[in-house]
């Protein structure tokens, strides 16, 4: 009976979904990358809102100059925790891409150049 009990307290943590909100973790202006990230502890599945991370990645990418950001690659899954074999803490990265130069930059290189 106990087995049953665990099987089944098993296989509800494995379904269970957590909305993920991705905060920026890294960037480079120059290159023109936004990295956000979150974290995940075991048997979680981490759901992302794709449009609250493309709004905090454009957000991110108009601070810099350009027009927006755009999402490329895979999100990288790093193990931050271990414990033995086990990942006790993982962390995840949503890459993105910015593009294109706004009105800014213009007026900020006219500046410098005059």
């Amino acid at each position: 009976m106990k087995i049953v009990y665990l099987v089944l307290a098993t296989a509800l943590l494995t379904g269970c979904t957590i909305n993920k909100t991705p905060q920026p973790v890294k960037g480079s202006e120059v290159a023109g990358v936004v990295r956000l990230g979150f974290d995940l502890a075991p048997l979680q599945n981490g759901k992302v809102d794709t449009y609250i991370a493309q709004s905090a990645a454009s957000h991110q990418c108009q601070q810099w100059g350009y027009v927006s950001a755009f999402p490329y690659g895979e999100p990288i899954k790093t193990c931050s925790v271990h414990s033995g074999a086990l990942c006790l803490n993982q962390k995840v990265t949503l890459e993105y891409q910015c593009r294109g130069t706004g009105m800014e930059t213009f007026l900020r290189d006219e500046m410098i150049v005059q």
